[in-house]
């Protein structure tokens, strides 16, 4: 399980490093039967963040035009290491309607889910699309392979919300405070971007402790 937020350029990296502490895992033990799967869970960073508003302008606005440029440098550092080519035009705002096309997906089936949260992140940090606008989530919707009409009718009836903000709450009161946060085979958690090898050493904690038998990974998504 994990919490997330499709506006915030730390779930990417987290999301990329733990399925790089999957794939070590799995080249570490190439005959082993375990498995993995992944349901992600919406997190509000900002509930209440304006529509549509310049990305540059609003990090100029909170960090100061010096220090957004310091953060910025560091980011493209890490996302190169881990495959990701981060850019930092478009537009940012709110992500509920982000969230609401996950939970789409997540209705789907966790595979399902995770395109859909691979095509929010790829839009959003590599070619700069704008999270707010619906036009757009439609198409990433039906580019992580949802049926066109049923994400328009979804997203246009305002579908999943309730269901979104729920989760959010129940992520407050279970005293999750930021994101990405990974909550491992309901029992153990890993706070931030952390490194492969902190997913890894947790597998084989995990298959120490259950005889050898498969992990379930549960990833956590942007919340915003």
């Amino acid at each position: 399980m994990g919490y997330t937020n499709h506006g915030f350029s730390w779930c990417y990296v987290g999301k990329k490093k733990m399925e790089k502490g999957i794939a070590a895992y799995k080249a570490a033990h190439p005959d082993s039967n375990d498995t993995f799967t992944t349901t992600w869970f919406p997190f509000y960073l900002q509930p209440d963040a304006p529509q549509s508003i310049d990305k540059q302008e609003y990090y100029h606005s909170r960090f100061g035009p010096q220090r957004t440029q310091m953060m910025q440098q560091m980011l493209s550092g890490v996302g190169k290491g881990v495959g990701i080519d981060f850019k930092y035009g478009g537009k940012t705002g709110n992500t509920r309607d982000s969230h609401r096309l996950v939970q789409l997906g997540k209705k789907k089936g966790p595979e399902v889910q995770t395109r859909v949260i691979e095509q929010l992140f790829a839009g959003y940090f590599e070619n700069e699309k704008d999270v707010t606008s619906k036009d757009w989530l439609i198409q990433a919707g039906v580019q992580a392979g949802l049926d066109k009409a049923e994400v328009k009718a979804w997203m246009d009836a305002g579908k999943g919300g309730p269901e979104v903000d729920k989760e959010v709450q129940d992520a407050y009161e279970h005293g999750v405070t930021g994101v990405p946060n990974f909550t491992i085979n309901d029992r153990f958690e890993i706070g931030g971007a952390q490194d492969p090898e902190a997913f890894v050493q947790l597998f084989e904690r995990l298959k120490k402790q259950d005889g050898g038998s498969g992990g379930n990974v549960g990833g956590a998504a942007p919340r915003c």
